[in-house]
Parts: C-alpha cells; structure tokens; sequence
C-alpha cells in the first residue's frame, strides 16, 4: 500500500482505477480506509501521507469482505468487478502459500480469470520443488504465463536495474567479465535484525528458502548471464535460466565442504544486547531452522568455469549491508616493489547505500625512500547523490509494470523450478545432518566456518581484507 501511494503521489497510477482490499474481517469502505490510515504511521516519515495526500488518495480505496477457502465469497468480487469495467484487473496474492491454488481455482470458477486480468505471486512459492511445481500447474491450468506475475521485490530495486546498465549499456567491464580476469565473486544480504515477530514463519523456512533460493541466486542470474539479444522479458528470462542450468551439481564433499549454515545466538547489536534465535516467540527452543546461509558455487560455462561464487545471507550480523564484490586477479607481473591492499575490486552496492565503488592502486610517492609506490584508491559512485533519493522504490516500480503487463523484471515459472532444483539437495543434505547449524553471536558476521570455507582457496570475505 505504501508502493501505492508513492505512485498515486508521482501521478504515474493509471486514471480512474480503483484499488479493492479484500479479506475475512467485516469492515465498511471507511473502516478499511481508517485501518490504512493507521498503517502509514509505521512507513518513514518522507513517505508518509499529508492529510489533503491521503483524503484524495483514500477515494481510490474499497473494501470486499470474502474467505478465501470459501467459494461462495468470490460473488461479492465478481460483482464488484463487474461494476467497474475495468480494462486491467490485478489480482495481488499475499497469502499463505497453501492458499495459492485455492485463490487461483476459485477465480477460475468465478469467470475472473479473463484475458484482462494479471495474478501478482508473493513468495515463498512452495517450500521445495514438488510444492513449487504444484503450484506452477495449477496457476497454469487457469491463467497463461504472460498473466503470472511472480513478485521478487530485489529485482526491482534500483541498484540491481543499474547492475543490469552497467553491464549491457557499458562496453567499459565487459572484456574483463570472465574467467581471465576475475578472481572470484562475493554476493552478500546481510541483516542486523533478527527475525522480530516472525519466528513461527521462519521456522518453516529459514535463510535458504527466504533468501538464497530467490533473491541471491536472481542476483548471481544478473552479474553471470550472457547479454540477452534485446530487453525483451523472455530474453533476459532466457538468459538467467541458462545461469541455473549451468550451476554446478552438488556433490556430497561439496554439500560437507561448502554450504555452512548457522544461527545466531546472543550478542550485542549497536551496543545492545539482543537475544538468540531459539529465545524469540515462536521459536523452537531446540530449533535446527538456519538463520544463515554461505556458500560456494561455479558457473560451468566458456565465460566462468573455474571462478568461485560465493553467497553469504544471515540475520542478526554485524551490519545492514546487501552487496556484491567484483574480486578482479592480480596483474600477470609485478613491476612495482610493493602492492597494498585489495588491487582491483568493483563493489556494487544495493544496500543501505546505492551506488560503485572502484577500488584501484594508483602511483603514489614515499618521500622517505625517494621511490615510487602503490597506494590504494576508491573510485565512488554515489547513486543517492547522483540522481537523488526520492527515485521510485523497488516495489512501486514493480507493480507499475504489472499494471502495465511488463515482465521483465519478474521471475518465470521454469526459473523458479530450476533454482528449487538447485537448492533442493541441500535441503536434503540438511534433513539428514544431526550436527545442526552452527551458533554466531548476534553482531558478528556469522559462524567462523565461513571465513574457513572461503580461506581455502585462498581468499577472505571483503570485509576482512
């Protein structure tokens, strides 16, 4: 709703539509209305409504009070629909995952699964392949793929649109984008937060199925796919699919070796204590659910065979902080006495701050030997301060393409299958591990086997270098 609103205060929502809540409480128009009014006091305080914003902006809100599960509840939509005329109709499922197939079914037996309508997916979609497949063919049974909107709201951050200029509107990086010249990528999603007042949910999830399985393998798609023959959705589409077909295949020494996963026990966060994970509401006192995940993977393909990926997400770290480090090689031959510090990184930023970083060495001078020397440099490209930071969120970008029926930044159904697939070992891998995740304190950058992983081939996360 707060996406909404941005793009009913930047005048970019279509003219004369009509945004319909639906659900089981019993609430008139100006009830719901109220109830959302009361919401936009927990958004910050740049995007929060003025009293005249929110009085036009609440015109635009209705309410239908339906059950879900119960087919008899889709008539008061219909007719509500029906009403409208409306040219579009998005339908936004932000429900439990079980209710996905019901959702779609039913408005099928309702007659709204016309050409007019789009159905937005929130994840998680399924909790392994077969649950995500299952859910695929349903949605398939009533609705064509162009209509299947699955929301991943890291594809429509700003910083990650311009990982995609950066590569395919620069000549400047793309020579040195392969396995001559890099050494090895690092994605980083880290959270100072812990799971708050979702500890039921994330119980039944973790950090895998919440973060790696979607968002840091989009990401990963992004900085390893071949440039798509145009900008059209199923080009790019195409292109990340050959990425997760050409991830490496799990083997037993590499699940052992190369998947850590921990969870965060007690610690300090901005200099305040903070409890750990099996001490929050809704947790297992004994819970084995991983609040962090790292792990080391290859590209079999011409341009990345032999680089390392590495992929790092937790909760309760030492720092809000999503990233994703270019680790460029070491010049063939050293003419210079010394190097300091990292040589060649690109740092693409998505979070807190938006923006690159190039870190260089550049000819310095020490006086005291009267010689030349190498000092590091840092090249920075502040996004924020460049175009400023009122640009479009993440999620009113999305739904102003769903509205508009673009694809290209959202996920397809044989993507999604296929990075399940991927994942899908581990999980398994998981069920038969008695030793359990490894316990971090909260504010640290997890279990120290992380860095152990990444050290054997002979290199350190970004933040210890």
């Amino acid at each position: 709703m707060p996406a909404l609103f941005q793009a009913f205060r930047h005048g970019t929502l279509p003219a004369g539509g009509r945004i319909i809540g639906v659900g089981r409480d019993d609430m008139s128009d100006e009830q719901y209305r109220n109830l959302i009014r009361s919401r936009f006091d927990q958004v910050e305080l740049a995007k929060r409504p003025s009293q005249d914003e929110f009085t036009r902006f609440a015109d635009l809100l209705e309410f239908v009070r339906m059950d879900l599960s119960k087919p008899a509840d889709y008539a008061r939509l219909t007719a509500t629909l029906a009403r409208r005329k409306a040219d579009t109709v998005v339908m936004y499922v932000a429900t439990a995952p079980s209710l996905f197939t019901t959702v779609c079914e039913q408005l099928a037996a309702a007659g709204l699964n016309t050409p007019q309508t789009r159905v937005v997916l929130e994840k998680p979609l399924g909790h392994d392949l077969a649950s995500n497949r299952a859910i695929n063919e349903t949605v398939r049974r009533v609705l064509g793929e162009r209509q299947v909107f699955r929301i991943d709201h890291y594809l429509g951050k700003p910083a990650v649109q311009n990982l995609f200029a950066l590569r395919f509107g620069n000549a400047l990086f793309e020579p040195l984008w392969r396995r001559e010249h890099i050494a090895n990528i690092q994605i980083t999603i880290a959270e100072e937060l812990g799971v708050e007042q979702r500890g039921a949910f994330y119980e039944t999830t973790g950090a895998l199925r919440d973060m790696v399985q979607n968002h840091a393998l989009q990401l990963l798609c992004a900085i390893g796919m071949e440039p798509p023959i145009n900008s059209h959705a199923d080009a790019i589409r195409d292109e990340k699919l050959k990425v997760l077909r050409s991830l490496k295949p799990w083997t037993a020494e590499a699940l052992a070796q190369d998947v850590i996963r921990g969870q965060y026990g007690a610690g300090t966060v901005a200099g305040a204590p903070v409890i750990a994970y099996r001490e929050e509401t809704g947790v297992n006192p004994q819970s084995h659910t991983e609040t962090f995940v790292a792990l080391r993977t290859e590209i079999s393909n011409w341009r990345w065979a032999g680089v390392p990926f590495y992929i790092r997400t937790g909760k309760r770290l030492a720092g809000r902080d999503a990233r994703i480090v270019v680790n460029f090689r070491p010049t063939p031959h050293a003419i210079f006495n010394s190097q300091i510090g990292v040589a060649n990184r690109l740092v693409i930023n998505l979070q807190p701050k938006d923006g690159l970083e190039l870190h260089l060495l550049a000819q310095g001078q020490d006086n005291r030997r009267n010689s030349q020397t190498l000092a590091p440099v840092q090249l920075d490209l502040d996004f924020d301060k460049r175009f400023g930071t009122e640009r479009v969120g993440a999620y009113e970008r999305l739904l102003l393409d769903v509205i508009d029926g673009r694809l290209n930044l959202f996920v397809r159904s044989d993507e999604q299958e296929e990075a399940w697939r991927w994942v899908e070992p581990i999980l398994e891998h998981w069920k038969n591990d008695m030793q359990g995740p490894r316990l971090y304190a909260g504010g640290t950058w997890g279990p120290s086997a992380s860095s152990a992983m990444i050290a054997r081939d002979g290199f350190c996360w970004s933040e210890e270098s």
